[in-house]
């Protein structure tokens, strides 16, 4: 049985545009995720708000998963609040594995998001939750949530934005996706 750890930001203190925070709306996207996950025979480790990052990554590395997924949301450079949208896939360059499940993200992803050309996976080793988990991995950046359209769209969209998420890891696996 093929097992993933879920990783919802842990970002307490990055604020929405209007109201709310990332760790509260991503942990919300990950409660979507879940019965998916076990109707479809995926078995999974999560994390809690009350880790730090580093407390996450070691969990998820002792935990001997197959995959590692982190669901965060974006927000612009100091000075750019609400003047970008778009949702980013992140993951380590040299995980083959990191990549495919990435593409698979992003190929699904267009599906659900209102600007489906903007959807874009990124090679990147500066993020520690593609970096240092042993499982390939993967991070997503949902929309941006300092732009009101799009924070909005997320708060409309958490059971789709879950769905999705699963159906994805759904197919990374193998395994056939089972509605909830």
């Amino acid at each position: 049985m093929p097992k993933l750890y879920l990783s919802p930001s842990l970002q307490e203190y990055n604020p929405y545009v209007d109201g709310g925070n990332e760790e509260y709306y991503m942990n919300l996207v990950a409660d979507a995720i879940e019965p998916y996950l076990l109707a479809s025979g995926i078995e999974f480790d999560r994390n809690s708000p009350e880790m730090t990052l580093s407390q996450a990554i070691r969990d998820s590395n002792n935990s001997a998963n197959d995959l590692h997924l982190a669901i965060h949301s974006n927000a612009a450079p100091e000075g750019s609040a609400g003047r970008y949208t778009g949702a980013d896939i992140y993951y380590y360059p040299s995980s083959l594995n990191g990549k495919r499940f990435a593409e698979i993200m992003q190929k699904n992803y267009e599906n659900i998001y209102p600007y489906p050309d903007d959807v874009d996976i990124i090679p990147t080793t500066s993020l520690a939750e593609v970096r240092r988990t042993k499982a390939p991995s993967a991070l997503i950046e949902v929309a941006y949530h300092d732009n009101p359209e799009e924070a909005q769209w997320i708060r409309e969209n958490i059971n789709a934005i879950g769905r999705n998420l699963a159906q994805s890891i759904a197919q990374y696996f193998g395994v056939p996706f089972v509605e909830a």
